[in-house]
């Protein structure tokens, strides 16, 4: 995770942005503070990057790698105004022991675009990732990639309109999807909670799980109660302030799946 030190809305680079609306810094802090406590209660280890200035987008890190069986894949943006936080997430993955740590050839925007479920990823395209960069990813992590078209420029990346509940479920908005996508989905996923735009309006589906556990928007009430009817515990953070810059919980959260280097948050 990255601190929201700089965090500020000062370009519009998808449909959530809008640099004439103010953002609470402090308010942020404390909100993502409550996500990092949330974490650590529920028994996971917070690593830490150190934010660097000019780069307000820097706290969404998952935007800016993947990482499987210890293998690193960095990012390569299409905007220019993020390009930078791939070097600094490529650098300390590189600093910190991962195994093979890659800058892609082709635009990738890591787990923004890249969700692991089970042996496979789920792999975005349509408005950021390039569609050769699935074969990138899929060739250096050893794991099959199942390509999605994204077709609702206010889902820009996968996990804003997918989330990955364990490793054979999922929830996501079929309507985020060309029909090819969606037939797809339900094919690979026919136990899946399908959400509604009122989930979504929230990014409730940027949610991280850990097969039991749904952190996700504290928003997304709905979403929540279905995912109690499943069996899941869902567990409510309120990122509101992130929403103004189109973030939310799996945004600012990027699992070192595999990753073994002792003990340092």
């Amino acid at each position: 995770m990255c601190a929201p030190t700089y965090f500020d809305v000062v370009y519009a680079i998808n449909d959530w942005m809008d640099p004439t609306v103010p953002v609470d810094r402090a308010l942020a802090q404390r909100q993502w503070q409550s996500l990092v406590d949330t974490y650590r209660e529920l028994g996971h280890v917070v690593h830490l990057i150190d934010p660097a200035p000019g780069l307000p987008d820097m706290v969404f890190v998952a935007d800016s790698g993947l990482v499987v069986d210890g293998v690193a894949l960095g990012a390569r943006y299409r905007t220019m105004e993020r390009g930078p936080e791939a070097d600094h997430v490529l650098r300390w993955f590189e600093d910190n022991g991962f195994r093979r740590p890659l800058r892609p050839k082709y635009v990738n925007e890591g787990g923004g675009d890249l969700l692991l479920v089970g042996e496979t990823i789920l792999a975005g395209t349509g408005f950021r990732t390039d569609e050769r960069a699935h074969t990138e990813a899929e060739i250096h992590l050893g794991r099959r990639a199942v390509t999605l078209r994204l077709i609702d420029p206010r889902y820009y990346h996968l996990n804003t309109a997918l989330g990955v509940l364990d490793d054979s479920t999922i929830a996501y908005l079929p309507e985020a999807f060309d029909q090819r996508s969606a037939t797809l989905l339900r094919s690979m996923f026919p136990d899946a909670i399908v959400a509604t735009e009122d989930d979504t309006r929230s990014l409730g589906l940027n949610l991280v799980s850990d097969g039991h556990h749904v952190v996700l928007s504290a928003q997304a009430t709905g979403l929540a109660d279905r995912l109690r009817d499943r069996g899941y515990a869902p567990v409510p953070v309120d990122m509101s302030e992130f929403a103004k810059s189109g973030g939310g919980i799996r945004c600012c959260t990027l699992d070192l799946n595999g990753w073994s280097h002792g003990v340092r948050s």
